[in-house]
């Protein structure tokens, strides 16, 4: 399951901007990776987990500005095409899970 967080957040004024920081920073303590500019995706090992990073998110919301949250599976996310130019490039791989005997 991944969770992916586009957002875009004014950043006229310095508080702005810090609100844009600010949010940005927790995305990346909380795991996540920038996909692209505004474009934060994160894996997570099930929906109940995904569930507990969308909280999080919705927990620090800034006050002014659109956050959009989507959950795809490794399915969906596998099928993603991306492009540089007119040259296709390969997806992310899904992390390996950690396997303890």
């Amino acid at each position: 399951m991944w969770v992916i967080v586009l957002f875009d957040l004014p950043t006229e004024t310095h508080e702005d901007r810090k609100r844009y920081t600010d949010f940005r920073g927790f995305l990346l303590d909380d795991g996540y990776t920038m996909m692209q500019y505004s474009v934060y995706m994160r894996h997570c090992a099930s929906d109940e987990n995904a569930e507990v990073h969308v909280k999080r998110v919705k927990a620090k919301l800034p006050a002014d500005g659109e956050v959009r949250i989507v959950k795809i599976t490794d399915k969906q996310f596998g099928k993603i095409e991306v492009f540089y130019g007119p040259k296709p490039q390969p997806i992310e791989r899904t992390p390996e899970q950690l396997a303890l005997f």
